[in-house]
């Protein structure tokens, strides 16, 4: 029997112990070595070649990974491991580390119990170590670290042992004080932060295959002395011999991370509002397998010989070939063709996926990134927040037209394997916008439409993505529907950031328990009786019904919405989505007959009311800023920094590491559109960069006229504001 069917083998045989079945993520900041450790973890559960450990990069297994050296999907593989005379299942998902991939890394976080976060020795934790910590914290996800590239601290850095101990102890206290920062109001988390005594803490180098923790020091009985002896010495086979790197790291994955039996009783209550006192609630606690099936699907993705496979959690029952499965927000039901797991680039087909484990399922055909899959229809899970939100968008378009309907299914279909993707279709122009995090983000997506699919396409210059916002508060605004028998009182006022902050989260929405929306956002700041009175959120905009007893009012509220959304969605300014607006009905007349306050009476009313009170709350045009963080020789500081400021950018921060300075500050995405190339020349290709986004702020008032002005060109709008209003 070949050694991969072997293995196929015996994970399905444990597939039905859950308590000997471990679910976790390799998650860090791009470049601190997560994939080459993944090598490392697969040679030593016997999956690919000790010898080309390291180097492999067996987890990358798309062309363009290969070639860009980062990883863009995040992907599965399931192995086994010895640990305490007991074989355990290990389903591991090693993410993406760039900040543009980001998405990959949140949804791999609902479909595990532990988060393995791995840091540079050198580099210290970076701002991408602390994003990725937030999404793991948030989703229930128990974090252990793993810090890489020791190595280097001994070899090319020439630390010595008290230089090196104060290094790697100042490494551990800051990614503590992210934990503990990020923990401290969830109830449901103990201590969390990680600590060398009780073995949270591994040390090593993955590119040379060794790695140490105290347990592991125990057991050898080597000490850092004798490691770095080994090390400067060269001898590093020696090390990877006596302390290889997967035996230490997988034995901390068994030990301390939580099994599906004790971590879903914490995680259930986090990531799903149903009825608490349902069979389908104890099920999923209880990981039965014979309970209703419920799958939390978490990543799409296209195989050319099986077509659509859905991967994710099995929280509850069994999958199995042939069922006919609910798919949360859509009619019908799917009929599973086929139920497997992954390993590595492979997936291989099994009889029965028991709750606890991680599969791959096809035949979902209705499913995306974020649905719930059930044998009963169900309260679907929490959907998944993402923390960033697309910044740049670019056009795009066949170049021959007779592809058109093949770009338009593509399209859809990166939709719906990437919710950080959002796609305008427009099949009168043949003209598509897709929007993301970043350039890069844009781009692998054309290379891969082009490269994947064979059509060939031009892309337009990146486009930013700009938000409105009211800046004070507006007077009581009146807004008249087209025949003149239906007004709306309105005005609006900005939310507070935190409120804001709240909705953006998934901590307030329409779709939880009243009680509990009103609880969140009261304790981010708002107002007991505000708070009473929610009709609707839309985006980060919250509307009030302060009426009183208004005649054919609730028959009409659904109008009002959509006019409200239609408003928001296209603001006064330059038809950019509004955010952070609250926004108080407080008066409406209505005709009588039902006939005279239809949608083309109600709808053009509210908008007309809505934009009005926003122009007269100072609405001022938001743009998209990111961190900036830039590694580079001290002879070239000036350079880097001059880079940042003269991007409209504000230098934060320099500061010495190591050998290098690092320059800290924000910039306008605007502005660093081209900034990799720029700063190649400017530091003659001796930096390091990478940037992070960071929300949006209010544009300069000096630029104001001329970007709501460019942007009213590019979209086809009349120039001309309303010359009776004081935009400015």
């Amino acid at each position: 029997m070949g050694r991969r069917k072997k293995i196929v083998q015996e994970c399905e045989t444990l597939m039905d112990d859950p308590e000997h079945i471990r679910n976790i993520a390799i998650a860090a900041h791009v470049d601190h070595g997560k994939t080459t450790l993944t090598d490392n973890l697969l040679a030593g559960a016997g999956m690919i070649s000790d010898d080309t450990a390291g180097e492999q990069l067996a987890m990358d297994t798309e062309e363009d990974e290969q070639e860009r050296g980062i990883t863009i999907d995040a992907a599965n593989v399931s192995m086994t491991h010895e640990y305490e005379d007991q074989n355990h299942l290990i389903n591991l998902i090693d993410t993406p580390g760039h900040v543009d991939f980001g998405g990959d890394v949140t949804r791999a976080m609902r479909a595990v119990d532990g988060a393995l976060v791995v840091v540079d020795a050198v580099e210290g934790a970076m701002p991408q170590t602390e994003t990725v910590l937030r999404q793991a914290l948030r989703e229930g996800v128990k974090p252990t670290l793993f810090i890489n590239k020791v190595d280097r601290l001994i070899s090319e850095l020439q630390e010595g042992p008290q230089e090196m101990q104060e290094r790697l102890l100042a490494v551990i206290q800051d990614v503590n004080d992210l934990i503990r920062g990020m923990t401290e109001e969830m109830d449901d988390i103990e201590d969390w932060t990680v600590s060398v005594e009780e073995g949270t803490v591994g040390f090593g180098s993955a590119l040379y295959k060794w790695g140490v923790s105290m347990p592991s020091m125990q057991r050898t009985g080597m000490d850092f002395g004798e490691i770095m002896e080994l090390e400067r010495n060269d001898n590093r086979q020696e090390l990877h011999e006596r302390t290889p790197l997967s035996d230490v790291v997988l034995d901390m994955v068994c030990e301390h991370f939580p099994n599906p039996v004790d971590a879903q009783p914490m995680r259930v209550p986090r990531i799903w509002r149903g009825d608490a006192e349902s069979q389908l609630a104890d099920d999923m606690r209880l990981v039965n397998e014979d309970g209703e099936v419920v799958l939390m699907v978490t990543d799409i993705g296209v195989d050319p010989h099986a077509g659509e496979i859905a991967a994710g959690r099995v929280f509850s029952g069994t999958l199995e070939k042939g069922q006919e499965l609910y798919v949360s927000g859509t009619a019908g039901k799917n009929r599973i063709q086929s139920v497997g797991i992954y390993m590595g680039g492979e997936r291989e087909e099994v009889d029965r996926v028991p709750a606890g484990n991680i599969a791959a399922v096809t035949g979902l055909k209705d499913a995306i990134a974020g649905s719930t899959v059930s044998s009963e229809e169900m309260t679907p899970f929490e959907s998944i927040e993402h923390i960033s939100e697309p910044v740049i968008t670019k056009s795009v378009e066949a170049q021959n037209m007779d592809d058109l309907p093949k770009l338009i299914e593509t399209l859809q279909q990166v939709a719906k394997e990437d919710p950080t993707i959002q796609v305008e279709i427009n099949e009168d122009t043949g003209e598509h916008l897709i929007s993301g995090q970043g350039e890069l983000h844009l781009e692998v997506i054309g290379q891969r439409i082009e490269r994947n699919q064979g059509i060939p396409i031009n892309t337009g210059e990146p486009i930013v993505v700009y938000r409105e916002a009211p800046q004070g508060d507006s007077r009581e605004v009146e807004g008249r529907s087209p025949n003149n028998h239906n007004r709306f009182y309105i005005s609006i006022e900005p939310l507070g950031d935190d409120i804001v902050e709240t909705i953006k989260m998934g901590e307030a929405s329409m779709d939880m328990p009243e009680l509990e929306r009103r609880e969140a956002l009261q304790e981010a700041g708002m107002d007991k009786d505000d708070s009473q009175n929610i009709e609707h959120i839309h985006g980060t905009n919250i509307l009030l019904d302060e009426t009183k007893g208004i005649q054919h009012l609730n028959e009409t509220m659904e109008l009002v919405i959509e006019g409200l959304e239609e408003a928001l969605d296209d603001g006064p300014l330059a038809s950019e989505p509004v955010q952070g607006s609250l926004i108080r009905l407080h008066d409406a007349r209505l005709h009588e007959d039902a006939i005279h306050r239809g949608p083309a009476q109600v709808i053009p009313a509210v908008r007309e009311a809505v934009h009005n009170a926003l122009i007269d709350a100072s609405i001022k045009l938001l743009e998209p800023i990111q961190q900036v963080r830039i590694d580079v020789p001290n002879d070239h500081m000036g350079a880097a920094s001059g880079e940042i400021q003269g991007r409209r950018g504000r230098v934060d921060d320099m500061y010495q590491e190591g050998d290098l300075m690092v320059v800290e500050g924000v910039a306008p995405v605007d502005e660093m559109i081209g900034f990799s190339s720029d700063i190649r020349s400017a530091t003659e290709g001796r930096a390091s960069w990478n940037t992070e986004n960071a929300g949006f702020q209010v544009l300069a008032d000096n630029l104001q006229p001329d970007k709501i002005s460019e942007i009213r060109e590019r979209k086809g709008m009349k120039q001309e504001l309303n010359p009776a209003i004081d935009y400015f």
